[in-house]
């Protein structure tokens, strides 16, 4: 009896579920068999100016490098500056002994003294031999002395004058100072060294790192790309001073003052083809240090009427050809090949493939299949592109 009981409700079970199915199966039929289109995000082609940037390779640069040297010879006795400080122009950095330059110009003073007195002498000799002259006492002979002897004399007063000021200015040359305002390295000599005048013993180093060069290269040929871009009218040259120049480092991130570009050489490096451009940032902060190497983005031209699409909306067959999904007549999705420019952000710059007005699907690309309808609706790219971290905060 329980083994009947239990084959009775497997056979109502069967029966419901066949119910069940056949009810399903009427209404999918009733439907017509399809699934709704997917729901895609689209935006509108419009074209507008987009300036030609490349990044290229670089290293800082002070704006104004002075080397500390000894204008006379002599034991260095003090240094004063502190090493890795910013030091100003004319700020005292070494003490040379100076005594021996101190007797010097006691010396130069007494020869100044000496020769001032023989030169009141002869003017009164000069004197004397023209009233005498001028009573026919004295012979022309003895004027003609008088007058050689106060002319010699002058000589020497004025020699004498230079000797005095010479001596003075090396004694002042005993104090070494800072011939450029900046930050100064190591000391290269230390107390108690002999440094001489002759121009070989560097004392220090002094940059001036507040504003600091960016020399960077690019290839020559690059150069003349965008001259013939500009000249066949496919691009805009930017206006003078007006390229933005912007410093990126190994890390990705961009330095927060942009600088202005100074100039490009006139001549091409004969061993590597490259050109040479300056650019000048200020660093007030002093993250820039000179020998850092960085990258500079740099807008050279200006690509007028330009497409860009957002980077997720591309996609690639199985050759690599970068692929967007163009919507069609009747919302119907067609996939158009194009092809890619520069990265612009989160953008490509498409040079080739689309027309203005077209509208392409950035969002759903992967549930799209080409000829397939699909349901668009605005692309909202403030929403779109935050990160999941982003959305959580929002939410919370």
């Amino acid at each position: 009896m329980q083994r009947s009981s239990q084959l009775q409700r497997l056979k109502a079970c069967l029966f419901a579920t066949t119910f069940i199915a056949l009810g399903a199966g009427s209404s999918l039929a009733q439907q017509g068999g399809e699934m709704p289109p997917p729901v895609v995000a689209v935006v509108e082609l419009k074209g507008r100016d987009v300036p030609v940037v490349n990044e290229l390779p670089g290293r800082i640069a002070a704006t104004r490098t002075s080397e500390v040297r000894a204008r006379v010879s002599g034991i260095l006795q003090e240094r004063v500056f502190e090493q890795g400080a910013t030091v100003a122009k004319d700020d005292v950095l070494y003490r040379i002994d100076p005594r021996i330059f101190r007797v010097r110009v006691a010396s130069a003073e007494a020869t100044l003294q000496r020769a001032k007195s023989t030169q009141e002498n002869a003017r009164l000799q000069l004197e004397r031999q023209k009233n005498l002259r001028e009573r026919n006492v004295a012979s022309g002979i003895e004027y003609d002395t008088a007058a050689v002897n106060l002319a010699q004399a002058n000589a020497d007063v004025a020699a004498a004058e230079a000797g005095l000021e010479e001596a003075k200015i090396n004694l002042e040359y005993t104090e070494v100072r800072a011939p450029i305002s900046g930050v100064i390295g190591g000391a290269l000599v230390t107390e108690g060294a002999l440094v001489t005048a002759d121009g070989t013993s560097n004392l220090a180093l002094i940059q001036q790192v507040d504003p600091v060069y960016a020399d960077f290269t690019q290839s020559a040929q690059e150069l003349l790309n965008l001259k013939r871009a500009v000249a066949a009218g496919k691009l805009a040259s930017a206006a003078p001073g007006e390229a933005r120049v912007q410093l990126v480092f190994d890390d990705g991130s961009l330095y927060g003052e942009p600088g202005k570009l100074l100039f490009a050489n006139a001549s091409v490096d004969s061993n590597t083809g490259q050109v040479t451009l300056r650019a000048e940032f200020p660093n007030k902060a002093g993250d820039l240090l000179p020998g850092m190497y960085v990258r500079v983005r740099i807008e050279q031209a200006v690509r007028q009427n330009a497409f860009t699409v957002p980077q997720r909306a591309v996609i690639r067959d199985d050759s690599g050809q970068a692929q967007v999904y163009v919507l069609g007549n009747d919302n119907v999705a067609e996939l158009h090949k194009v092809t890619l420019g520069q990265a612009l952000d989160a953008e490509w710059v498409v040079e080739d493939g689309l027309k203005a007005g077209e509208t392409i699907i950035v969002d759903g690309v992967q549930k799209v299949q080409p000829g397939a309808k699909v349901a668009p609706e605005p692309w909202k790219p403030a929403e779109k592109e935050k990160s999941p971290s982003q959305q959580t905060q929002a939410s919370e």
